[in-house]
């Protein structure tokens, strides 16, 4: 059985990890660059070793130093987390020399499904439809423009290896591909590893649905039904629910029995996830399967009671699953928002710099998973995404009520977040009447970016925050006690008291 395991990524989703191995009674080791030397996930492990310099690519992206540091740390097993090494089929091939457990599919079936074109051939073959697009690894320039006016534009060149939106384009009209195939294959290679790009049809504002799956070492595969994934901005998911509001209970089987069919045509084992695109009709089109653990995991661990982590966990340790499929039953309604460094008012630019002052929510139905605390500078050379927040409730309604109060209670300064901008999510009709696709940021933009007169009106109100904390704290050092238990009385309210109106 699995005594230790190194955790092969940083940040939130390292913390989520090692906190599952907590509960196992599982030791756990952290890797870290040299700008993550401080991170919280590098102080939550009970073992930690760097890794290399700040750029991915010198550090976690790095095969052979993560290696070195379980085989030094006496790691049984290694957990990829998302992004980075989870979907490479030479990292998990190493692991098994090595003798070291992967925590994850086996090589083979990353091949076959972590690989967009060949997870394309399998589900043709498969039987479970697809988006019609390139069957081909495209390597040159004049190769995508011949492919993009076979299949006609509009047409969306993605990333082989891709995920999270990066490496991904939109292109509309022939002087766009050579500026899309350059940035693409350039963001591809400095995420992944691999600048490999192939062309799909672009679906125009479908439903960017998911399924979960889980697969055990012993032929045994179950979904834990669907994911709403369609709040997307430059292709790079924002807001995220479970259930699926569009979703109906015909569909869900149907769909669910697709996904379990893409997982056995592989001998999947492990975590994965099966994407779709639904259009009005509810035809739906395999569109990818992600070999890993999901961002947005957490709000399916919220509606069914499952820790997907630990699930990965004793499947590594092979052991059968404890799951039927007749065991999953979703349970109220869940919502995640991804919280990010970033600038919303600017172009969604990275903000990266010193956190001052953090306060999270608390309460009923509410979940926070990240890595940052008060004092902690977020570095610029990764992804701005600094956490997620999660609540779940009975209904969708309630979820949304919830997920309302627990933004407005989130306080970061220091550094610009999206947190506003997920506020307007929550308010705008759309959304609220669960009638969405993935057109609602560009439908929605005008509402979402606020006007100058709202910008004003949450700095107004952030000021006021703040120089009540300040105030707050002048009155610790500075006032006499005027209290039997010797609490400090706030000038404020003595100004309140002396100004009160009385009938």
């Amino acid at each position: 059985m699995i005594k230790k395991i190194l955790v092969a990524n940083r940040g939130e989703i390292a913390i989520r990890v090692m906190r599952s191995c907590k509960e196992m009674g599982i030791s756990t080791v952290a890797v870290y660059s040299e700008a993550d030397r401080t991170s919280r996930h590098v102080f939550y492990a009970d073992e930690a070793c760097c890794i290399g310099p700040a750029p991915s690519k010198e550090s976690y992206l790095v095969i052979d130093n993560i290696i070195a540091a379980a085989k030094h740390f006496d790691a049984d097993a290694i957990h990829p987390g998302y992004g980075f090494l989870s979907e490479s089929a030479e990292f998990a091939r190493r692991c098994a020399e090595e003798n070291i457990i992967f925590i994850g599919p086996s090589p083979e079936a990353m091949i076959a499904m972590g690989d967009k074109i060949s997870a394309r051939e399998t589900m043709i073959a498969a039987g479970v439809p697809v988006v019609p697009g390139s069957q081909e690894d495209l390597q040159t320039l004049e190769r995508v423009k011949e492919v993009a006016e076979e299949i006609g534009l509009p047409v969306m060149l993605k990333a082989t290896a891709g995920g999270g939106g990066k490496g991904m384009r939109l292109i509309r009209h022939k002087n766009e591909i050579e500026d899309a195939y350059n940035t693409a294959r350039s963001e591809a290679l400095a995420s992944f590893g691999n600048d490999i790009v192939y062309i799909e049809k672009f679906v125009k504002n479908p439903h960017h649905i998911e399924f979960q799956i889980l697969g055990d070492n012993f032929g045994n595969v179950i979904h834990l039904c669907e994911r709403e994934c369609s709040v997307q901005r430059r292709n790079q998911k924002i807001v995220e629910e479970s259930p699926s509001p569009m979703m109906t209970p015909a569909l869900r089987a149907k769909m669910g029995e697709a996904a379990v069919q893409a997982a056995k045509a592989v001998s999947y084992s492990g975590a994965g996830t099966i994407e779709f695109l639904v259009d009005d009709h509810q035809n739906f089109y395999f569109l990818e399967m992600n070999t890993r653990l999901q961002v947005e995991h957490p709000i399916t661990e919220e509606v069914l009671g499952v820790d997907l982590v630990k699930e990965q966990i004793n499947i590594a340790n092979n052991l059968t699953l404890r799951l039927r499929q007749e065991d999953v039953v979703q349970r109220g309604h869940a919502i995640e928002c991804r919280i990010c460094a970033e600038d919303s008012d600017n172009n969604f630019m990275p903000s990266p710099g010193i956190i001052k002052q953090l306060t999270e929510p608390l309460g009923i139905g509410t979940r926070v998973d990240n890595y940052v605390y008060e004092g902690y500078e977020i570095p610029m050379h990764y992804d701005p995404m600094m956490g997620k927040l999660i609540v779940w409730a009975v209904t969708r309604a309630y979820a949304i009520k919830r997920m309302r109060r627990v933004l407005y209670e989130y306080k970061i300064t220091g550094i610009k977040t999206n947190i506003n901008y997920l506020r307007r999510i929550m308010d705008t009709n759309d959304f609220l009447r669960g009638k969405y696709d993935t057109g609602f940021i560009e439908k929605n933009s005008d509402f979402l970016l606020k006007s100058t007169y709202e910008s004003t009106k949450d700095e107004t109100e952030d000021i006021a925050i703040i120089a009540a904390y300040m105030d707050y704290i002048l009155n610790l050092e500075e006032n006499t006690p005027k209290t039997a238990d010797n609490r400090p009385v706030s000038r404020w309210r003595e100004f309140g008291k002396r100004n009160v109106l009385r009938i």
